[in-house]
C-alpha cells in the first residue's frame, strides 16, 4: 500500500500540474500525509534545474502552511493529534516528548524539520504542547526551507549522484548544519553585548 502510494506520488513529477501536485504533497506532508514532498522535489529539479529554487520555494511555503495545519491539529483537536500520533506509533513517548518540547523546543523543530522523519510528528506535537506559535512559525520556515533549498542546491549543482552521498550522509550533515547555526547565533549575540 505505501509502495503504491510512493509510486503514485512520484509519477505526480512528470504530470503537467506537477508544481501543483508538489504544493498539495508539500501541504499535506507537514499535516497528515505520508509521503514526504522530496519524492517530487528530486525529479523536478533534476528534470528543470533552471526552476530548482522555484520548486525548493513551493516546497517550504506549502510545507509551512500544512504545518500550520498540524499545529491547529494538535491544539484544537488533541483527541485527534493524539490519534495521528497513535497511528504513527509516537503516542507511547508523548510524556518524554512533553519533556523534551519544555526544555528545548526549538531545537526540536529546528532538528527534525531537517531530518527524513515524518514532520507531521513535530506539528501536530508542536500544537499539542502550545508551543509559541509565531516561534513556530518562523522555525518552520527555517528548517523546511534549509532542507529542501538543500536539496534543489545539490541536484542542481551535482544531479543525482551527490544526492545519493546526502541521503547516506544525512546524520553528519544535519549535525555540520546544526554547528553552524550555533556558531551563527552565539556570534550574533556577541556582536549584539
Amino acid at each position: 500500500m505505501l509502495r503504491k502510494l510512493y509510486d503514485w506520488v512520484f509519477s505526480l513529477a512528470r504530470h503537467r500540474h506537477a508544481t501543483r501536485s508538489l504544493a498539495v504533497v508539500s501541504f499535506a506532508e507537514s499535516s497528515f500525509f505520508p509521503i514526504p514532498p522530496d519524492v517530487m522535489l528530486a525529479p523536478m529539479v533534476l528534470a528543470r534545474p533552471e526552476r530548482a529554487y522555484f520548486y525548493a520555494t513551493v516546497c517550504t511555503v506549502a510545507s509551512v502552511l500544512g504545518g500550520l495545519l498540524g499545529y491547529a491539529i494538535g491544539f484544537f483537536l488533541e483527541p485527534v493529534g493524539m490519534w495521528m500520533l497513535a497511528v504513527l506509533g509516537k503516542a507511547d513517548t508523548f510524556e518524554a516528548s512533553k519533556a523534551l518540547f519544555q526544555q528545548h523546543g526549538a531545537w526540536v523543530i529546528l532538528i527534525k524539520g531537517l531530518t527524513p522523519i515524518p514532520f507531521k510528528l513535530i506539528t501536530i506535537a508542536s500544537g499539542i504542547f502550545q508551543f509559541n506559535l509565531a516561534l513556530f512559525v518562523a522555525l518552520c520556515v527555517v528548517t523546511r526551507g534549509a532542507r529542501f533549498f538543500l536539496v534543489a542546491f545539490v541536484l542542481k549543482r551535482w544531479g543525482e549522484p551527490m544526492l545519493a552521498v546526502i541521503e547516506k550522509r544525512l546524520a553528519l550533515f544535519t549535525v555540520l548544519f546544526l554547528v553552524l547555526l550555533v556558531g551563527a547565533v552565539f556570534a550574533v549575540k556577541l556582536v549584539g553585548h
